[in-house]
């Protein structure tokens, strides 16, 4: 299905983001796709600096800049507020990074997750805790190199599943979006605006400096992430009906380690490893697809 980007803005080019930043237009395309009526919760992250400290702003949209773990609370209750005001109308959305979403804000969010509260969450993810030195979140890869986790003392653990995290509160709708990719990331937001309960979006926005790649290289190197099934497109309805939303090339994973230094480090076996890891996870949601297609919904969404 073909998908109109609309020609609005509500994100002003006078941000302060990182040269070649994945964030930024991440929120520049979901403004889009959800239009005036939003109003962002935003906590501590990188988007708390891109957007301009008070009484400035980038965004044309009302902000709210908030504490670190309460991301999802303050959108609850902010959502609360406008319905008691009688406003049904504004979309509210929470902005967050991988480190205010798997690690310091996952408690609120599985809360409201669990209570199904009505608003859309989006995690930014960039892979480490970049607006504060480059230090590892539970969403760093296998073996990548951060500053707290240098050469020698590598990440050995998996990055964490917060899809399947968030597929366990069975909320009506979850779904991967990748900044290389608006049309399928704009498709899932107005599917999102048109539901009620707890949404979320997780967002590959990759970071030029803390990836280790240039700043005109993130869309690139994004979109390999996605081609090699290191990130597939996809969404999941109730926690159960998993459907992919792109199929990928199956580009071998090398080809997007070795555009980035956080992983310059690696060994011929140390990356089999990780493309054996890609191929197991990669046939595990194929088997969640084909478990929905049982059910008689198609295995790739149109």
């Amino acid at each position: 299905m073909k998908i109109h980007i609309p020609k609005e803005e509500y994100m002003d080019p006078g941000h302060l983001a990182c040269s070649g930043c994945g964030s930024p237009l991440g929120l520049r395309l979901a403004l889009k796709a959800l239009g005036e009526k939003t109003m962002i919760v935003i906590p501590a992250s990188c988007m708390s600096v891109i957007v301009g400290p008070f009484p400035y702003s980038a965004l044309k949209v009302p902000s709210v800049h908030v504490a670190f773990a309460t991301a999802a609370c303050s959108a609850s209750g902010i959502r609360a507020s406008l319905d008691m005001q009688g406003d049904g109308e504004t979309t509210v959305v929470a902005w967050a990074g991988d480190g205010g979403t798997f690690d310091i804000g996952i408690q609120a969010l599985s809360g409201a997750a669990e209570r199904n509260d009505d608003f859309i969450y989006i995690c930014s993810d960039n892979e480490a805790y970049m607006n504060t030195g480059i230090q590892r979140s539970s969403a760093t890869p296998y073996l990548a190199w951060t500053t707290t986790t240098p050469v020698g003392n590598l990440k050995e653990r998996p990055k964490k599943d917060i899809m399947a995290i968030m597929a366990g509160h069975h909320i009506p709708y979850a779904a991967t979006a990748c900044v290389a990719y608006p049309e399928d990331f704009i498709r899932k937001l107005k599917k999102a605006k048109d539901m009620e309960g707890t949404r979320f979006i997780h967002l590959l926005s990759p970071c030029p400096p803390g990836w280790r790649i240039a700043s005109d290289e993130a869309i690139k190197v994004a979109r390999l992430a996605v081609e090699t099934k290191v990130f597939p497109l996809y969404e999941i309805e109730h926690g159960e009906i998993y459907m992919l939303t792109y199929q990928p090339r199956g580009i071998p994973v090398e080809e997007y380690l070795n555009q980035q230094g956080r992983f310059r480090h690696l060994t011929d076996e140390e990356m089999a490893t990780i493309q054996e890891n890609v191929d197991r996870e990669w046939n595990r949601l194929m088997e969640q697809c084909e478990g929905a297609t049982r059910r008689g919904v198609s295995r790739l969404a149109q």
